[in-house]
């Protein structure tokens, strides 16, 4: 407080604009002060992810795993809380209006980059309300068919589609998952018309897969791919920019046919704005960390992951590139959600 004080006890010979001026700028010293002796403990105490989805899926598992990893490293308690809702919206509104010091982050993914173009309006701005911490994994989707189907690649799977326009249909687990927009991708690029099926989840899109009432999904690879090896579904593709190692044998849908095409799913950390760039390096550090440990490279081979891990401003980058992407495609179609 001596810095205050002396500010309060100036020259009465001074007018009183000089002295308030003066008394702000002791305000700022002790705030910054303040902001400093609490940041070099930091973190002392939980730091809490919130996934915008249920417990389970892809996302919760892979928030968990990188919680437990950065853990280890931060030497505090990481703790997921589970915010699902309104395609995302009310978890990653609640770490919008949460305190930016580094305690609260978002597990931002795929539908955070298509909200905005969905959307009318959305609770909290994309980009003033945030700020970027770590892209920590890309993802694809695996393009799939029943096995007893004709079509045994891309080029059949046109094919077909060119030809008989109204018999194909393809499976989404909802408008605007990556399901959904990969497919609608496919169809700008490709040329073709598929009839598009929404489901409430992958489970019920690939039963109806497996029973033949649709012909086609562009799915996640956790829901893929033991079906894949079992035989019980066929695999066409990727659908990200280069092949995968968890499927080395299968093309891409651009080496297979569809020049350009590149559809990715991704993970990647958000803190509230405001946060302090100090705690947002030191979070940075820590999930670079965590994408490298056994746990996660393990995931990796699971779930298709292609660690990342890269400064924060790559993620600011990446992010705005894949919202102006994917909001042209869903402006040119035509896709709404109510």
């Amino acid at each position: 407080m001596s810095s205050l004080v002396v500010a309060l006890k100036m020259s009465p010979r001074r007018n009183l604009k000089t002295n308030v001026l003066f008394a702000l700028a002791a305000f700022a010293l002790l705030s910054v002060a303040s902001t400093t002796r609490a940041l070099a403990g930091y973190p002392d105490r939980i730091v809490k992810i919130v996934v915008p989805f249920p417990p389970g899926g892809g996302t919760d598992v892979v928030a968990r795993t990188l919680a437990q990893e950065m853990a280890q490293n931060l030497g505090v308690h990481v703790m997921i809380e589970n915010k699902p809702g309104a395609g995302t919206i009310i978890g990653t509104q609640a770490v919008a209006s949460s305190e930016g010091d580094g305690y609260t982050l978002l597990m931002g993914t795929f539908a955070n980059a298509v909200n905005p173009s969905l959307k009318a309006t959305l609770p909290y701005d994309p980009h003033r309300d945030f700020a970027p911490v770590a892209l920590v994994a890309r993802s694809f989707n695996v393009v799939v068919v029943n096995p007893k189907s004709p079509i045994t690649s891309i080029a059949d799977l046109i094919a077909v589609a060119r030809a008989e326009p109204d018999k194909l249909s393809y499976g989404t687990f909802g408008i605007g998952t990556s399901a959904h927009l990969a497919g609608e991708l496919f169809k700008d690029m490709a040329k073709v018309n598929l009839a598009t099926i929404h489901y409430k989840g992958a489970a019920q899109a690939l039963t109806d897969l497996i029973g033949g009432q649709i012909q086609v999904m562009f799915t996640t690879v956790a829901s893929a791919a033991p079906l894949i090896a079992s035989g019980q579904l066929r695999a066409l593709a990727v659908t990200s920019a280069e092949r995968s190692p968890a499927f080395p044998q299968l093309p891409t849908v651009a080496e297979a046919g569809v020049p350009g095409y590149a559809a990715e799913s991704w993970y990647g950390l958000f803190a509230p704005a405001r946060t302090p760039p100090e705690a947002i390096d030191r979070l940075n550090q820590s999930a670079a960390m965590a994408v490298r440990s056994d746990a996660f490279q393990k995931l990796g081979v699971d779930e298709g992951l292609v660690m990342v891990a890269r400064p924060p401003a790559e993620l600011d980058r990446y992010f705005r590139a894949e919202e102006a992407r994917w909001r042209k495609l869903i402006q040119d179609a035509g896709i709404k959600v109510e």
